[in-house]
């Protein structure tokens, strides 16, 4: 009777106004039994079950119960389904609000978050000036057009995003965090420190402010007050800042391999204690996979343009599908043009963004995956948590990270010779795998950019390039540089990179050189730029520097491309060899210094051998591309190999047990 279902909806409503929930939620649960259409119910057992912190529960019912021309309803679900990350769903409500009533601001603002959520930061910001146009008020919109010109390395119009909304709105904690993060991109410090403060004054997610003040302070070189941050966040979510403090170590000549390895270890027995991982019946699954190719999943946030996308592609492309089935796991949304070209060399693509790592870690064991690859370690978008239920029987890291993971279940390290010397083993959990020739190979971009003469030919100076993080620029990699300017007078130095498109890091750059005697006419201060106009500037350096210890990856592939020979220095640990590899493999190995006597001395000689630097400029992308560097055949050959060792390891019962080669 639908008397009935009213009555019920009113008992419903008067038990929630007296907070008796689970009475409240019956009562509701009764009225929609009678009359299961009943919008209102609906609606109120939503409410009643997020404040009952069932918010899937909640957005069920909020949608059931959704009036089709309701704007201001379609938004609240929204913002539910936003809180839960389920972006895809988030974003076609907030869509369905402005369809209904365009001059929903909030709705706009909110959508515009979600793009950017999903890597479309343009899209994002178009989206968020169309609610500031709406509602100049509107200060969440500023934070999250702030939001999106970060994510387009835009950091100046970000600050000053993220200042109005601080303008409109004091007490927002976000926007004070979110103008923080800016400014530490900015290289201003203190006054990020200050944005920090009244953040965590205000109350933000603790993870978060505590990550920020890490990071601050690690810039800052404080590295005892950065480890006492990270170690608080750690208490609230092991995973997230475990994967910083990590990255941070195990990139930085601060500490020693013993030191991040021990945090490591740490990280692994956490991951041990939460995880409950899957057993597999050995001879079950040997059988499974006999006379099938191996099924092979690839766990990444990076199946995009990013140097894992970049080294992944052309190897994809000529894997033996009689040999291998690859699978994507993808952690992260954002999708581009090198997405488009991968995809298609999966056998499969699933997303797991929206998944928890149990639920993730379910969908891989009931795929039949055989082996399971993390291509992240601790960077952005990590799905090593996922690793720990041990979802498939054999696991391995390869190419996303450079030093160990920690985690006991994964059972390899993928590397080669140069990066996985035997004689620094113990600084992986994991054991090592080595392939022939180098653990990379560089996939050609495909733009039509022709290798230009030699500048110096023109009868000048030479002019040294780097094209990587400024990050990676360190105090010594500075003096260093500034040695070899002083070496040779007629040298310049370009300087490319993202961050330096606002003037106070490039006057921060300058500066750090000026401490050595180098004035800004030696130096050129380029920001990022389009790929191709990209590529077009390595025809404007004759030689190019790997900095030290955390050297150039893709860009001294990219060099080696444009037929820009790079100078690299051998280092110490996993991440110090990646452009020693990398210039092995393209039969460059003359070009490594073993130390910084040596990287000045090869600086000097290169520079003055000018007849020996046109040879090489017009020959080196034809060498590169004749190289083990680029043969993508000759390297998935190899990587179908060390996939099917380790599957015949764990097929004999064997303990994991690294190639010898």
């Amino acid at each position: 009777d639908p008397q009935y279902a009213q009555a019920y909806n009113n008992l419903g409503n008067a038990l929630r106004a007296q907070h008796k929930l689970d009475a409240a939620a019956d009562a509701y649960r009764r009225a929609l039994a009678l009359q299961p259409g009943f919008r209102v119910a609906h609606q109120g057992l939503s409410a009643t079950l997020i404040a009952a912190g069932d918010p899937h529960g909640a957005v069920e019912h909020a949608r059931a119960g959704l009036d089709p021309h309701d704007a201001q309803a379609h938004y609240v679900v929204g913002k539910l389904l936003r809180g839960m990350n389920d972006f895809d769903n988030a974003g076609k409500l907030f869509e369905q609000a402005v369809a209904i009533d365009p001059a929903h601001a909030q709705a706009w603002a909110r959508l515009g978050e979600v793009r950017g959520q999903q890597g479309e930061y343009e899209q994002s910001v178009q989206l968020c000036r169309r609610a500031i146009e709406l509602d100049p008020e509107l200060a969440d919109a500023y934070n999250f057009l702030g939001l999106a010109y970060h994510n387009l390395d835009r950091m100046a119009a970000a600050e000053l995003s993220h200042r109005h909304a601080i303008d409109l709105n004091p007490d927002d904690a976000d926007a004070h965090h979110n103008l923080a993060a800016a400014l530490f991109r900015l290289d201003k410090l203190d006054e990020a420190m200050k944005h920090y403060e009244i953040a965590r004054e205000l109350g933000v997610d603790p993870v978060k402010i505590q990550l920020t003040l890490g990071d601050i302070l690690w810039a800052k070189r404080d590295f005892a007050g950065a480890m006492d941050a990270f170690r608080v966040a750690i208490e609230h979510d092991p995973y997230r800042a475990y994967a910083r403090l990590m990255f941070n170590m195990s990139s930085s000549p601060a500490f020693t391999p013993d030191e991040w390895v021990a945090e490591a270890r740490r990280y692994g027995e956490y991951l041990a204690r939460d995880a409950v991982p899957f057993v597999h019946d050995r001879a079950a699954r040997v059988a499974q996979a006999r006379g099938r190719p191996l099924r092979v999943g690839f766990v990444s946030g990076d199946l995009r343009q990013h140097p894992v996308g970049i080294f992944l592609e052309s190897v994809l492309a000529k894997l033996d599908r009689s040999r291998i089935e690859p699978h994507a796991y993808v952690t992260f949304v954002v999708e581009d043009e090198v997405t488009a070209r991968l995809k298609p060399g999966f056998a499969s693509w699933t997303k797991l963004t929206c998944m928890s790592r149990e639920q993730a870690a379910q969908v891989i064991h009931d795929d039949g995956i055989d082996i399971l690859i993390d291509m992240a370690g601790h960077t952005n978008w990590s799905g090593v948590p996922i690793f720990g239920h041990k979802p498939a029987p054999v696991q391995a890291s390869w190419l996303g990270f450079f030093a160990t993971t920690g985690c006991g279940a994964i059972d390899y390290f993928i590397g080669d010779a140069h990066t996985l010397p035997a004689d620094e083993a113990h600084h992986f959990v994991e054991k090592p795998w080595r392939l022939p020739d180098s653990y990379l190979c560089f996939t050609p971009p495909p733009y039509d950019v022709e290798v230009g003469p030699l500048p110096m030919a023109a009868g000048g100076g030479v002019t040294f390039g780097c094209f990587g993080k400024l990050t990676k620029i360190s105090d010594d990699v500075v003096a260093l540089w500034s040695r070899i300017l002083h070496a040779l007078p007629d040298a310049r130095l370009l300087l490319k990179a993202f961050e330096l498109g606002t003037g106070d890091l490039n006057q921060a750059t300058l500066d750090r050189f000026a401490r050595h005697g180098i004035g800004a006419d030696r130096l050129i201060l380029e920001g990022g730029s389009p790929r191709a106009e990209y590529f077009g500037a390595y025809n404007r350096i004759d030689i190019a520097l790997s900095p030290f210890p955390y050297p150039g990856g893709t860009t001294t592939a990219e060099a080696l491309w444009m037929g820009v020979p790079v100078i690299g220095m051998k280092g110490s640990r996993f991440v110090t060899h990646i452009c020693e590899s990398l210039l092995h493999a393209a039969g460059m190995a003359e070009w490594i210094a073993a130390d910084e006597a040596a990287y000045l001395a090869k600086a000097v000689a290169f520079a003055r051998d000018r007849d020996r630097l046109a040879t090489l400029r017009a020959t080196l992308r034809e060498r590169t591309l004749a190289s083990p560097l680029c043969d993508a055949a000759r390297f998935a050959r190899n990587l179908e190999d060390a996939l099917h060792g380790m599957w015949d390891v764990y097929a004999k019962g064997e303990a994991s047990a690294g190639d010898a080669r």
